[in-house]
């Protein structure tokens, strides 16, 4: 069976953005079975992986020598969350390095009943070191048993800025619950208004950076944020209740560490804390801290400058009789002048 025009069309342009980017390898997301010795003619020498939710395809693609076909769960899963899945999963088992650029074919537009929905028809460049630089592989493959990696990301990502940037030069301490929901919220009880309510589904998506930029103020209010498995904040300022008891914790964590590991060991959800002293990330599942992320310093923030005054609201003079000019350390909020 030939390849079709589209298809050989993407192949090309694959291969010369490997030669001239340059790229590390190519991964290709068919949905159905393609002429595999054409479709390697085409791509050119280099690393091609291939995965598919088609355990037909990955089958017939093995007997291809050039092919390092990777193995993802089949089923209905997001083509982005299908991507990263196919990604991880090749950088577990060594077949792509953590810092590769890899070119990607998938369908990502065509999407429907007609019969050439199942062609390729878009191409992206994954830079792997970005893509995966909030947590190792091996770990984030190992959370989403729990839940889809796509949340995942974006809370993580999240909760390590708010431990990198604080709010308005102050540091800021707070915990995310994400998936089991139901579950969750019979384990605690709201501890003032929920900011949350009344707004729409797109208005609460933490995989919008406008949303998680409104997420980083609620996130000042004392409480936990329960986040659903798809990402969508229900409830903010919660008290967790869940029995702490068997809890076993690092010297230095306190409470809202306890609380987090006892939510994530009562129910399925994974737990996501900043530290408020040191803006560090801990991700517990289980009960444990199964990662944890040391975000970089936090930046110098300097106020405004002020004239020095006496009692009196006199402006003292300098050391060459100009006014003194008062510069406020470092981390202090900025005042106005």
């Amino acid at each position: 069976m030939a390849l079709p025009k589209q298809a050989t069309a993407l192949f090309l342009a694959a291969r010369h953005l490997v030669t001239t980017l340059p790229a590390d390898a190519i991964l290709l997301l068919p949905d159905s079975d393609l002429d595999w010795c054409e479709a390697v003619e085409h791509l050119g020498p280099g690393t091609i992986v291939v995965a598919s939710q088609n355990p037909g395809v990955c089958e017939k693609a093995r007997h291809n020598p050039r092919l390092v076909v990777v193995d993802i769960d089949p089923g209905p899963t997001p083509m982005q969350e299908r991507m990263s899945l196919a990604l991880l999963e090749a950088v577990r088992t060594e077949r792509l390095a953590t810092g590769a650029d890899v070119v990607v074919l998938y369908n990502g537009i065509n999407i429907g009943a007609n019969v050439n929905d199942e062609q390729m028809d878009s191409v992206s460049v994954i830079h792997l070191g970005e893509h995966l630089e909030r947590l190792h592989p091996a770990e984030l493959r190992k959370l989403d048993t729990q839940v889809p990696l796509e949340t995942l990301r974006a809370v993580v990502d999240l909760a390590t800025e708010i431990g990198e940037e604080g709010r308005e030069g102050k540091p800021v301490g707070t915990m995310f619950i994400v998936g089991d929901t139901r579950k969750v919220l019979t384990m605690a009880r709201p501890m003032n208004f929920n900011p949350f309510r009344g707004y729409s589904r797109e208005e609460r998506d933490v995989r919008d950076p406008a949303v998680r930029e409104q997420i980083k103020d609620i996130a000042q209010l004392e409480g936990a944020i329960i986040i659903r498995r798809d990402a969508i904040a229900v409830a903010a300022c919660m008290h967790i209740a869940a029995d702490n008891q068997d809890i076993t914790l690092s010297m230095g964590l306190g409470t809202r560490h306890a609380a987090a590991a006892a939510i994530s060991k009562a129910t399925r959800a994974v737990a996501v804390v900043v530290s408020q002293s040191s803006g560090a990330v801990r991700i517990f599942l289980g009960g444990e801290v199964v990662h944890t992320i040391v975000p970089h310093a936090r930046p110098m923030v300097w106020g405004n400058f002020h004239l020095e005054t006496d009692a009196n609201g006199q402006r003292l003079p300098g050391p060459t009789g100009r006014p003194r000019v008062v510069l406020p350390p470092p981390g202090k909020e900025r005042t106005r002048g």
